[in-house]
């Protein structure tokens, strides 16, 4: 965990979740996972432009004040190049200005979790012999990016199995087969649990998320080798 001081979480505590690995996804949730709000937007190109938009949205829904938030939870992807740095860069933002703590958090995790909760409660994921599962998604280029799980840890976080990885969309299924991995396609990363993820995090004195951001791969820009010769 990053950030200014080392504020716990009280029963006063709420955190602000930011992800923008797939579309842009802003909640505000307490210490115990009540979701205050959640707004998102599906566009997958268009956050620098609806990431503000959603935290006052967020913030209003909820009835907070931005001097509330105690945590800024940040989901580090993995995700593109330009979407996912637009949401860091607003959660580091954030978190700077109101000089509290920024929890990263893979973003896979909050999908993950999800389903496990969910499972607990329909005991889908109970296949035997096929526990394993992977949170896949869609990395473009005729790419997916995934992460195993296997259940959740004495903590109520879920265990990752391997770290996120990137794989050829036609070479994904016989790699998850080949370890008997359940696959679970994701189109949207809920903010809310994002935040839960962070909130659970701090509970136990973990950190769970990397320090710098997961992209999927280089950006797409080089710098140019020198000046170019303008003619007249």
């Amino acid at each position: 965990m990053t950030g200014v001081g080392a504020s716990p979480i009280t029963l006063e505590g709420v955190i602000l979740g930011i992800d923008t690995s797939l579309g842009s996804a802003v909640a505000v949730v307490e210490h115990d996972g009540a979701v205050r709000s959640q707004v998102e937007s599906a566009d997958a190109r268009g956050h620098a432009e609806v990431i503000g938009s959603l935290i006052e949205r967020a913030l209003a829904e909820a009835s907070v004040r931005p001097d509330s938030i105690t945590h800024v939870a940040a989901g580090m992807g993995p995700g593109p190049f330009t979407g996912l740095r637009v949401g860091i860069a607003a959660a580091r933002t954030f978190a700077l200005g109101r000089g509290v703590p920024l929890v990263p958090v893979v973003s896979h995790d909050a999908v993950a979790l999800e389903l496990l909760l969910h499972d607990a409660l329909t005991g889908e994921l109970d296949e035997p012999g096929r526990r394993a599962f992977a949170v896949v998604t869609d990395a473009r280029r005729r790419e997916f990016a995934y992460t195993v799980y296997d259940g959740l840890d004495d903590d109520g976080l879920p265990r990752r199995r391997t770290e996120p990885g990137l794989a050829p969309r036609d070479e994904l299924d016989a790699l998850l087969d080949a370890g008997d991995v359940r696959r679970h396609d994701a189109a949207r990363i809920p903010a809310g649990l994002l935040a839960l993820t962070a909130a659970r995090a701090l509970a136990a004195g973990r950190s769970i998320g990397p320090a710098d951001a997961l992209y999927l791969r280089s950006p797409d820009v080089t710098l140019p080798a020198g000046p170019k010769k303008v003619r007249t």
